[in-house]
């Protein structure tokens, strides 16, 4: 079978679609993946071929999310859902995704949820389509309500089909209901097992705290001051600290660091996570994933997008808490300020000295080690697309 996959620039949004390009690859499909100029490099280190498409303009971009960063959480992410996502990058990418679907005839196309160019060409041209999540099913749903109006004009039926396309997600259905009609669970392959970390603490035992802010805080304005603040959170603590800061961040804005705390740009996750008593971050998908997934607890400091629902969700089970930052003017966005880190510090060390938020955390990681994985999923996946889909021809509009 010929297999597209499209995705929009972030390493986080083209993650979750890996284990199907892997799976897709091992059994002899031929795949090909169209993704903005941002992925090219992870592309590019990868075995599969894959076409470049269009990206945002910068200045649009930029526009775009210095107002969802001004604006309240919910208004942020409807700016980002609309805009961002759903008319610029649509736009950008559209052409690419035509233009390989007439010339290579995918018999499937898989999106992650955010990239709408992959559902709109499908559904003009009758080829079945899937999604794989990226965050938490509520998420997927209000993004997907929000975007209704902006997808419009690309068809009368195109909100119909991305209902009725099967979803495919990684989170356990305890932790995470879907409202999607044909919801999918699966699980990464078993990876070896975890590394031992270097020793960076000078043979200190303490319990490791996993502190990170995701791949793309490092672009935000004000990440230099959180991450200052999170330092200051485990400066007194008697744990070892690991804060991983990406590859784009400028750290040295972070100041001198505390003694118990060593940094990196990047580390293995599934190394980390299986040496960490704690993880420390801002809710992020791929973070809060993983380490439910490794029957890790967490803190969670909820910013914007998908993470306040991310942490909300952790919280209800039991396997970490969060605590939203009181900083910030009256609009109501999240910055994290001094009077933050008391309760930050106070979470950590509630969770760090509570067993409860572990036995949590690893119960979700045996439900999701039961789950199938994308390998195992692929024949049921496009049994359920054949069914999903209306028939060609629905969306002729342009």
């Amino acid at each position: 079978m010929r297999i597209l996959f499209t995705s929009t620039g972030g390493s986080g949004h083209f993650h979750p679609l890996v284990p199907f390009i892997d799976a897709c690859a091992e059994r002899g499909d031929e795949v090909l993946v169209v993704a903005p100029p941002k992925l090219e490099a992870t592309l590019a280190a990868r075995d599969q071929p894959y076409r470049i498409g269009g990206e945002p303009p910068a200045a649009e971009f930029e526009a775009v999310f210095t107002r969802a960063m001004n604006a309240s959480p919910d208004e942020g992410r409807r700016i980002v859902n609309t805009e961002f996502f759903g008319r610029l990058c649509t736009a950008a990418l559209l052409p690419a995704v035509e233009e390989v679907c007439r010339e290579w005839r995918p018999d499937l196309v898989l999106r992650e949820p955010c990239e709408y160019a992959g559902a709109v060409v499908a559904g003009r041209l009758g080829i079945p389509h899937a999604q794989v999540a990226i965050s938490a099913a509520e998420i997927e749903e209000f993004a997907l309500g929000v975007v209704a109006p902006v997808l419009a004009p690309y068809g009368e039926r195109i909100v119909e089909q991305l209902w009725a396309a099967p979803y495919m997600t990684r989170f356990p259905a305890s932790l995470d209901p879907s409202p999607f009609a044909v919801t999918r669970r699966f699980r990464d392959p078993v990876e070896p097992a975890p590394a031992a970390l270097p020793d960076w603490w000078n043979g200190s035992d303490d319990p490791l705290v996993y502190l990170t802010l995701g791949t793309e805080a490092g672009g935000m304005h004000d990440a230099a001051a959180a991450y200052r603040a999170t330092l200051d959170v485990v400066r007194e603590l008697p744990v070892r600290v690991l804060l991983t800061a990406g590859r784009t961040t400028d750290v040295s804005a972070f100041g001198p660091l505390p003694p118990n705390v060593h940094m990196e740009r990047w580390v293995p996750q599934a190394d980390v996570l299986g040496n960490a008593s704690v993880v420390l971050c801002h809710g992020g998908s791929g973070t809060t994933f993983g380490a439910l997934a490794a029957g890790v607890p967490l803190v969670i400091v909820p910013f914007f997008a998908d993470q306040p629902a991310n942490a909300r969700l952790v919280t209800t089970a039991g396997a970490g808490l969060s605590v939203t930052p009181t900083g910030g003017p009256p609009d109501g966005r999240a910055v994290l300020g001094a009077e933050d880190i008391p309760r930050i510090r106070s979470a950590v060390e509630t969770v760090l000295g509570d067993p409860a938020y572990r036995t949590a955390a690893e119960r979700l990681a045996a439900e999701t080690r039961a789950l199938p994985t994308a390998a195992e999923l692929l024949d049921v996946l496009l049994l359920d697309t054949l069914t999903a889909v209306p028939a060609p021809g629905a969306l002729d509009r342009p």
